[in-house]
């Protein structure tokens, strides 16, 4: 991956500012996400990762009395102008969240639902599309005989592959990740980084974790954040062997947080 090209550049933050009310959750950010790379965000809790992360899609839309200053450009556009489609910008850029939270309908049904709301209603196309985005998951082997079933039947490491089967459906080009494996046990765990190392093949993925050994395994780019302020960004190798910022190496080295 080359993250010291312009031209590999698919998220581009530019002073982003969060409030909620009148207080900062955020605080003039600005760093470049690159294209088929896995950038991880860590710090303490209340930091801002999650704040930031939900920027990126406007989530923090849906949040009375949030208010965003500052500009996020995806492939160049802005996606806070006016004139930006949420139901558009939520098909390029989708979310997994920390807890597992399939449809209470069959895991087919499940992979299924964003490609039909946007138009889809051909029953083999879906089948290629819930196929696809299940093996894709690295889930279709465990499923593919039950698919009629229940998702919420299924266990919390097989559902939380289910919603990022869920989230690869509508082909977005970025997914984001809120702590996707805080609930889930060792094992499924592994599984999850290891599908996270497959999909960046094909996607722009950003994850926030709590797990900084998790950061140094599967991402390309870390970028630290203290109380609502970017400290730091760099290749990850970089970030955990020879930080910049003292801020960084104490909590990175436990000192902290």
């Amino acid at each position: 991956m080359v993250i010291d090209s312009m031209n590999n550049v698919k998220i581009k933050v530019e002073n982003l500012s969060l409030y909620y009310g009148d207080s900062p959750a955020l605080k003039n950010i600005n760093m470049h996400i690159y294209n088929q790379s896995v950038t991880a965000l860590i710090g303490p809790s209340g930091c801002g990762k999650s704040s930031f992360l939900r920027c990126l899609n406007r989530m923090n839309d849906f949040i009375p009395n949030a208010r965003v200053e500052g500009n996020v450009y995806l492939d160049g556009l802005n996606i806070y102008s006016s004139n930006v489609e949420l139901i558009e910008l939520r098909k390029k850029v989708g979310m997994v969240f920390q807890r597992p939270n399939p449809f209470p309908m069959s895991i087919y049904d499940n992979v299924a639902f964003g490609p039909r709301l946007h138009g889809i209603k051909d029953r083999e196309k879906l089948d290629e599309i819930v196929e696809s985005s299940l093996r894709s998951a690295a889930l279709w082997d465990e499923v593919k005989g039950i698919l009629t079933r229940s998702a919420l039947s299924l266990s919390g490491g097989q559902q939380q592959r289910l919603c990022v089967a869920r989230a690869i459906a509508v082909k977005p080009e970025v997914l984001l990740m809120d702590e996707p494996t805080s609930a889930l046990d060792p094992l499924a765990t592994a599984r999850i980084e290891q599908l996270i190392r497959n999909l960046k093949k094909y996607f722009t993925i950003v994850i926030v974790t709590h797990n900084m050994q998790q950061a140094a395994r599967i991402s390309d780019v870390t970028a630290f954040f203290l109380m609502g302020e970017l400290i730091e960004v760099e290749p990850t190798e970089k970030i955990f062997t020879a930080p910049e910022d003292q801020r960084t190496a104490d909590y990175i080295t436990g000192r902290f947080g």
